[in-house]
């Protein structure tokens, strides 16, 4: 697994339901945490260096995004 370089490389799960720049938001925070967490060391619970990412990834986009009630994703 590599950091993402374009969003047509996001998780189809991802391209699916975000709208685009809610993916871009997924894509930096997935990037930065994927680079800040190289080291096992760093990482907590000997979590996955992939799982930290994309769950850092998403708590990001929810900084900037709710899931209505329509099911859709909508800035805040």
């Amino acid at each position: 697994m590599l950091a993402y370089a374009t969003l047509s490389e996001l998780p189809k799960r991802v391209q699916d339901t975000l709208p685009d720049h809610a993916q871009e938001i997924y894509k930096e925070a997935f990037n930065s945490t994927w680079d800040q967490y190289e080291d096992p060391e760093a990482r907590y619970d000997d979590i996955d260096r992939e799982e930290v990412a994309h769950r850092e990834a998403w708590s990001a986009v929810k900084k900037n995004y709710y899931k209505g009630g329509d099911g859709r994703w909508h800035q805040y």
